[in-house]
């Protein structure tokens, strides 16, 4: 059969969505088209890239009827940079887009009729990030430094990250100009050469404490107390100088070595009225303020009134266990991760809460061992990574039906699938409240209720 499009046509087209990369979806007589930088309800002039069977990509080369909500990227390397996706896109767009997606994710998913919320933005979605990991390489013989461009492990070279925060900002800039003066050759991922391969930067919204990781390939660093001196004169706040060692071919950002080269080995931080203690690869948000809506959102769909024993599965360095113990009879937690138990039972303790506990394992066998030892818990809360839930966990909770489930999900496709399994088990879905965690990229959280 002969196709529509073929490759190189030049073609006006229409807009009809985003995929969940952010790229423009046209149609050609039903020929899906994917146009990098074009936004839902514009009419825009496109070439063919790439024609495969099923669908095809194109360049954007002009907007003709721009969208609405179309507004000019303030990032300097927004077009090249993987950071984010929709900064062309008013906030005001992403949120509407956002919340489409949520909703086409249920409908055609799962067949899910349960309400989907407007979802919950920020005031100001900008410097949200309190974590960054910024790779280091040579380009030209200069040290760059930013973020990866799309679909690359080549380096986007950044003057300034906007999702950032300023202490990351000031500490890359300074990094690039002074690195070699250090021996900081940067490292190259394609020969294994060089010594910087990451600068991680985190830094406490409360506590206004920063932690600066650098990660090197072997222990030698040229002078290190000037190279402390350097930090702390370049950003006041830091508080923890850490070095990670990471020898690997690898292009995994932590080894397994970490030593504090000055201060202390963690930085605290809250959320709401819970402390939490953060080393250097310790798992915690990335949006401390989107963070506390996301949990009191849980916390209210939990609605505890003292009474309940909760489970809580995939519980991280349990934030989400310590938010539910302060309302909650008890709360036991489970994560397959041992240093993120280690991390939950002591942010219990520094924050006084005697009736939470974490256990370490694969939540759908630690919690089907507990139902089989008798313990039956009055409301369960997940909190899964993108692939979803397990199987097996679903079968143990429609078999003995919790009275309440909530679940926090950072995937609506997999939340999607999950729901209609709880759904077909005898539950009835409430709500979807999405929460937007990550301005400017296309992802979005979801917590929802469902009750027997």
């Amino acid at each position: 059969m002969d196709m529509t499009v073929q490759k190189n046509d030049r073609l006006t087209v229409f807009v009809e969505d985003l995929t969940h990369d952010g790229q423009g979806v046209a149609k050609v007589d039903g020929y899906p088209l994917f146009i990098k930088g074009a936004l839902p309800d514009e009419e825009v002039e496109i070439h063919v890239v790439k024609a495969l069977k099923k669908y095809g990509f194109a360049k954007l080369l002009e907007v003709n009827k721009p969208s609405p909500f179309r507004v000019s990227a303030p990032c300097p390397v927004f077009e090249t940079c993987g950071g984010c996706q929709l900064q062309h896109l008013s906030y005001e767009g992403q949120l509407m887009v956002k919340e489409k997606q949520v909703r086409s994710a249920m409908e055609r998913i799962g067949k899910i009729h349960a309400p989907v919320l407007p979802v919950k933005g920020m005031d100001n979605p900008w410097r949200y990030r309190n974590k960054s990991q910024i790779p280091f390489g040579l380009e030209d013989g200069r040290v760059v430094a930013g973020f990866y461009k799309s679909g690359s492990h080549d380096i986007a070279d950044t003057p300034t990250c906007l999702i950032q925060s300023e202490e990351a900002d000031r500490l890359m800039v300074a990094l690039k100009e002074r690195a070699l003066e250090f021996g900081l050759t940067p490292y190259d991922e394609k020969t294994g050469q060089g010594q910087l391969r990451h600068l991680v930067v985190r830094t406490g919204y409360v506590s206004g404490e920063t932690m600066v990781v650098l990660v090197t390939k072997s222990r030698k660093i040229s002078q290190p107390e000037r190279l402390i001196q350097l930090i702390r004169e370049i950003e006041p706040t830091t508080v923890s100088i850490v070095q990670n060692i990471n020898p690997a071919r690898t292009n995994v950002i932590f080894g397994e070595e970490t030593f504090v080269h000055w201060g202390k080995s963690q930085i605290v931080d809250s959320i709401g009225d819970i402390q939490f203690e953060i080393s250097a690869r310790s798992f915690y948000q990335i949006n401390p303020v989107q963070t506390k809506v996301l949990y009191e959102q849980a916390l209210e769909y939990a609605n505890l009134t003292g009474h309940e024993t909760v489970m809580d599965a995939y519980c991280g360095i349990g934030t989400i266990s310590l938010f539910l113990a302060q309302k909650a009879k008890s709360v036991v937690g489970v994560e397959i991760v041992p240093p993120a138990v280690e991390d939950a039972r002591r942010n219990a303790v520094l924050n006084g809460f005697t009736n939470a506990e974490f256990e370490i394992g694969a939540a759908e066998d630690v919690i089907t061992a507990w139902y089989e030892a008798g313990q039956v818990p009055d409301v369960v809360v997940v909190d899964p990574p993108r692939k979803g839930l397990d199987g097996k966990l679903i079968e143990t909770l429609v078999a003995h039906k919790p009275r309440r489930i909530v679940y926090v999900s950072c995937n609506p496709a997999t939340l999607a699938r999950d729901l209609r399994l709880f759904e077909d088990g005898g539950y009835t879905i409430h709500e979807v409240q999405p929460v937007d965690m990550f301005p400017h990229s296309t992802h979005v959280e979801c917590v929802t209720y469902l009750t027997i």
